[in-house]
């Protein structure tokens, strides 16, 4: 199966047979991102959890935040 990463537009080839394959087939929402994009992505991910200013937007505050 020929795929394209939402990216950088690289096309490579995975396995017909594939879990990932599946996955792309039957649920068109679902992309595909080569290994290059998603290791710089999460790269640069962990590099903004390093500095501590890095919050994800589903996390629960505490009760003690609370005003």
């Amino acid at each position: 199966m020929r795929v394209k990463c939402v990216i950088c537009d690289s096309i490579e080839t995975i396995e017909d047979f594939s879990v990932l394959a599946k996955r792309l087939r039957n649920r068109p929402i679902h992309t595909y991102m080569c290994d290059t994009c998603r290791d710089r992505i999460s790269s640069r991910t962990d590099e903004r959890k390093a500095t501590g200013q890095f919050t994800t937007p589903h996390t629960k505050k505490e009760e003690s935040d609370w005003p």
